[in-house]
């Protein structure tokens, strides 16, 4: 459980960190620094969205775990998706490498939670 909420942590620091990358490298009508509510109202989205994976952390039950595992799968594509943004904005090297960062720490965060006590297994002898 604590490696699982660890991971989970990590991960949105990361996605903290790429909102202020963001923020940082505003191009047009997107967050900025110049309007701080708009970077506050962004982070607190990210927290708001980051809340089931870290409630569904403290669970032990594999039926749970998989269901964290598919929504922690949508944040490693919404990482992967970023990394192809960095390519596009100028000055775009400080977000591929986050947008990287974040996948990694992402895909360990699934790693962790589908290897903790082998969900696939506990739940083929639950269902035998």
């Amino acid at each position: 459980m604590l490696k699982r909420l660890t991971f989970v942590c990590v991960t949105l620091c990361v996605a903290i960190v790429a909102t202020l990358v963001a923020a940082r490298q505003s191009t047009g009508n997107t967050i900025s620094f110049e309007e701080p509510l708009s970077v506050y109202i962004a982070i607190g989205l990210i927290v708001f969205l980051f809340l089931p994976p870290l409630v569904l952390s403290f669970f032990e039950h594999p039926v749970l775990k998989i269901i964290n595992v598919v929504y922690q799968s949508l944040i490693v594509f919404s990482f992967v998706g970023l990394i192809p943004v960095g390519f596009l904005i100028p000055n775009g090297s400080s977000t591929i490498i986050v947008a990287v960062l974040g996948t990694v720490a992402s895909l360990a965060s699934v790693i962790v939670t589908v290897r903790s006590h082998s969900i696939l297994a506990n739940y083929s002898s639950d269902v035998r």
